[in-house]
């Protein structure tokens, strides 16, 4: 197994570990996941392909729907 993949399904259990946690605990876990994830993604793509990281991609959009919208409506002035 690459290493990079290894790397990448011990983040999927990190950011599994965050989830459980109570919100106000979230915050900096969850920083730290977001900020490694670009750089295990592109890891990916380059051990084992553009496709990898596709689907890494893919998959990080979907743990992060959430926060990205909240982010999205606060960028755009948008509370509610």
């Amino acid at each position: 197994m690459a290493p990079s993949v290894l790397a990448s399904c011990l983040w999927v259990l990190a950011a599994s570990g965050t989830a459980m946690l109570p919100m106000r605990r979230q915050m900096v876990p969850g920083l730290l996941l977001l900020a490694t994830a670009p750089v295990l993604m592109v890891w990916m793509a380059a051990q084992v392909g553009w496709w990898a990281g596709a689907l890494a991609f893919l998959a990080f959009l979907s743990m992060f729907r959430r926060p990205f919208g909240a982010l999205l409506r606060w960028a755009r002035g948008r509370t509610a």
